[in-house]
């Protein structure tokens, strides 16, 4: 668990960092997996997404699978999207596997991509 998880954020807090998370996510849908043309954030590889008072990003995310060979290399990416994104002060990224990402995580967007009915 992330230390800012025991931050309490107040409304004005979560009105003013509200710009700052949609420009995260927008950076975070840059960072494509290798494998699929899908960016990370439309395949549900982001589990969480948590910024602070302080503007230090806190990221858990997965991988398709647990033996990617590319998992570094995205991990740097995203790291670097993040951190590029002005305003973001730091980014942290923890590494999960719980749970297991199936294809059910995927959004409409990343189902049309993959040419699979987005209603299912």
């Amino acid at each position: 668990m992330s230390e800012q998880n025991n931050e309490v954020l107040t409304p004005e807090d979560v009105k003013e960092l509200a710009p700052l998370y949609d420009a995260v996510i927008l950076a975070l849908k840059q960072v494509y997996d290798p494998e699929i043309p899908v960016n990370i954030y439309d395949l549900g590889l982001i589990y969480e997404l948590n910024i602070s008072k302080a503007r230090e990003v806190f990221i858990k995310m997965t991988f398709t699978a647990p033996n990617c060979p590319m998992a570094d290399e995205v991990m740097a990416d995203v790291q670097h999207s993040v951190e590029m994104t002005p305003g973001v002060a730091k980014c942290t990224i923890e590494l999960t596997f719980e749970p297991v990402w199936d294809q059910s995580m995927l959004s409409d967007e990343a189902r049309v991509a993959l040419g699979f009915d987005p209603e299912l």
